[in-house]
């Protein structure tokens, strides 16, 4: 039995799989063994090109393949990364919470990791310049109705910088504290607002 398959199939397997991602709104392993024969299939198909003299119908099919293979990876990466950037925003900007969640992390590239720790690098470079008047990092949805709030500790979050001074948020406690020293600990499960 041969394997039949035309150019630009594993393209299409790609971008199905990106489009089950976003169906089933989790997101997929990196799919390394696909993406690698889609870039081994486009060094193939750019020798045989090198290869014909003139214009033909078949260095035409070559060049739309590869034109194709191209925007079906960029497609594919670019779904990921929004996906991860939703993972971000969605945990508070709270990094360190993405990463040691082993699900997501087998589910992620070395690169997607390190695309990961530059985007939360660039927001809080962003975010320093007037984090005493504003978290960029808290829920829109659900925007905040008193400067403070009263949290109960979920779990033990060690200690935190507040407006009050140092405070150490162990299991069962109660403070009142203000809402933007500690939204990240709310969106992360740590505290819950009483």
């Amino acid at each position: 039995m041969t394997d039949t398959r035309q150019f630009g199939d594993l393209a299409t397997q790609l971008i199905a799989e990106s489009r089950r991602s976003t169906l089933t709104d989790t997101l997929l392993k990196y799919n390394d063994n696909l993406v690698r024969s889609i870039i081994r299939e486009q060094r193939d198909l750019e020798k045989m090109t090198e290869t014909i003299q003139n214009v033909n119908p078949a260095m035409l099919i070559y060049q739309t393949t590869i034109v194709r293979n191209k925007r079906c990876l960029l497609a594919y990466h670019k779904h990921r990364m929004d996906r991860l950037r939703d993972m971000y925003w969605a945990a508070g900007g709270a990094l360190p919470h993405i990463l040691s969640n082993q699900d997501i992390r087998s589910k992620v590239s070395p690169h997607e990791v390190d695309f990961l720790r530059q985007y939360s690098t660039s927001v809080m470079d962003y975010r320093a310049g007037f984090s005493n008047e504003l978290d960029i990092t808290a829920s829109i949805t659900h925007p905040p109705k008193d400067l403070h709030v009263l949290v109960h500790v979920i779990r033990d979050c060690g200690i935190i910088q507040t407006e009050l001074g140092t405070i150490d948020f162990q299991k069962g406690q109660r403070f009142m504290v203000r809402r933007a020293d500690i939204e990240h600990l709310i969106v992360q499960g740590y505290l819950e607002e009483v």
